[in-house]
C-alpha cells in the first residue's frame, strides 16, 4: 500500500477496476452470445413478436467464437532459391561444422 494515498482514493481505485471488471464480463458475454437464438424470441434478443420471427433469414448456426476471425487452412507458400555451386559447398561445410558441434 502506498503511503501517498489516502483511504478514499485506494477505495475509489478498487471501484473503478470492479466496475471495470462487470463491463468486461458482460462485454465477453455478448460477444460470445451474439448470433445465438435466446429465450426472448429475436435472434439478437430486440425482437418480439410473431411477424418479426417471421421476417428473420435463416442463418447457418454460428460457431462457438463468431466473434474471431477463422484461422487459415493451409500454410504459406513453399519458397525456394537457386544456389551457386560455391553457395552449395559452403552450406555443407556449415552443416558439417555445426553438426560436430553436437
Amino acid at each position: 500500500m502506498s503511503e501517498h494515498l489516502s483511504i478514499p482514493q485506494l477505495a475509489g481505485v478498487a471501484v473503478l477496476a470492479l466496475a471495470a471488471a462487470v463491463v468486461w464480463v458482460m462485454c465477453l458475454t455478448r460477444v460470445l452470445r451474439r448470433g445465438h437464438d435466446d429465450s426472448r424470441g429475436g435472434v439478437s434478443g430486440w425482437r418480439s413478436g410473431p411477424a418479426d420471427l417471421a421476417a428473420l433469414p435463416v442463418l447457418p448456426a454460428p460457431s462457438v467464437l463468431s466473434a474471431l476471425p477463422a484461422q487459415r487452412q493451409a500454410g504459406p507458400q513453399l519458397e525456394s532459391v537457386e544456389l551457386t555451386p560455391a553457395e552449395e559447398d559452403a552450406f555443407a561445410g556449415l552443416v558439417r561444422r555445426f553438426g560436430r558441434g553436437r
